[in-house]
């Protein structure tokens, strides 16, 4: 562990060193109940300061919540931005590993620290929702042809063809949060470039697939139960899953 909390803002990213382990740039694979463990670990994390936690989860709420008016663009200013806020995530998360304290401004440090490069996996983010879109409108424009020339019973596959559309970009979707998963962190701890992040990120998944199926499966039965007293336990599930983020990449990237 490091003598000076390197993810204190405004000092600059450190080495991934700092979590201690050794870099295994092609990242290990795990028995399945590390899928469980990534949970327990990032509670424990959590529970450090549960208070910065949850107000930096609101704050990101509405940061994307104003951004979702924006019609359409909104959409995709939020999965650009995705790896840039999910980059400041990961900087609390090392912060707080390392025994320092969580701060807002850890929030906002990917804009200041490897921001082009997170972008970029932010634009790899946009994929699935421009297949859909994309698929939208050319079904939708092949319907309203069909029915200028053939009536309005051709309308009646207009929506098979927008289902279709939703199911490409759900199908793309997969492979897409695999590489997505652990490129932030790959990105600002690690250095790594977009391309090679992206590369890193699917095959650790791919990887952990098992373990990865555990995780889903107790994220998933969580979340239905936080949604049980009005929604209210998600201040607290929806911190813990980004959390986790972090700590499955430890454990898979440095084996700690």
């Amino acid at each position: 562990m490091s003598e000076t909390n390197p993810y204190q803002p405004p000092v600059p990213a450190a080495p991934a060193s700092a979590v201690g382990g050794s870099f295994n740039v092609n990242g290990r694979t795990l028995d399945a109940g590390h899928g469980w463990t990534w949970i327990a670990s990032a509670f424990s994390l959590f529970m450090k300061q549960p208070g910065m936690w949850v107000l930096l989860f609101i704050i990101y709420f509405v940061c994307c919540a104003l951004l979702s008016m924006i019609p359409i663009l909104g959409g995709f200013a939020n999965l650009l931005l995705l790896p840039v806020f999910g980059a400041g995530f990961m900087c609390a998360c090392r912060a707080s590993d390392d025994g320092g304290e969580v701060a807002v401004e850890h929030l906002f440090f990917g804009f200041k620290n490897k921001t082009s490069n997170l972008m970029v996996i932010g634009v790899f983010a946009c994929l699935p929702l421009a297949v859909v879109i994309v698929g939208m409108l050319i079904a939708g424009g092949a319907g309203i042809f069909a029915a200028l020339f053939s009536g309005t019973a051709a309308l009646a596959t207009l929506g098979f063809s927008v289902a279709l559309a939703m199911m490409a970009g759900l199908i793309i979707s997969v492979p897409v949060y695999m590489a997505l998963w652990f490129a932030a962190p790959l990105v600002l701890f690690d250095g790594m470039a977009p391309g090679v992040a992206l590369k890193a990120s699917f095959s650790a998944c791919l990887k952990n697939v098992i373990a990865f199926t555990l995780y889903a499966i107790v994220l998933f039965v969580l979340f239905i139960v936080a949604t049980i007293p009005f929604g209210l336990g998600l201040i607290v599930v929806v911190p813990v899953a980004l959390i986790s983020v972090y700590t499955a990449y430890r454990e898979i990237f440095f084996g700690v």
